[in-house]
């Protein structure tokens, strides 16, 4: 069975996605941006984008029954190389040892973004 898990508080765009997709114990999210509740894009230092966007990758995690110790894979969009070192400085704050799996991806994103995230999590066992 595929679910949709969301709440009222959660991060969710005004384009045609889901926050997230649930099967079985698999919660595949979205790309998370910097954005607020209702999917403007708050503009910030890569670190302000960055911490908002894992933010609302949290909520979105918390919301189909897991969280961040629960990711097995993330795909992260770095608009500018230049951010990369920023980028592996904070990604520690969130991500603990052994990290998951990832894949970072640079000069990706428009003028509007500086980070995008998106994960593969299990459900956290009750």
């Amino acid at each position: 069975m595929i679910e949709y898990p969301a709440a009222p508080d959660t991060p969710r765009s005004h384009l045609p996605f889901s926050p997230c997709t649930r099967v079985g114990d698999l919660i595949f999210v979205s790309g998370q941006a910097s954005v607020d509740a209702t999917g403007q894009i708050i503009s910030d230092s890569f670190e302000g984008e960055m911490r908002r966007s894992i933010e609302n990758l949290r909520k979105v995690l918390e919301t189909a029954g897991s969280d961040l110790a629960h990711v097995v894979q993330t795909r992260n969009y770095v608009r500018d190389a230049s951010d990369l070192a920023q980028f592996n400085a904070i990604y520690p704050d969130y991500f603990r040892e052994p990290y998951p799996a990832r894949t970072t991806i640079t000069n990706c994103l428009t003028e509007a973004l500086r980070y995008e995230i998106e994960c593969i999590a299990v459900v956290k066992a009750t």
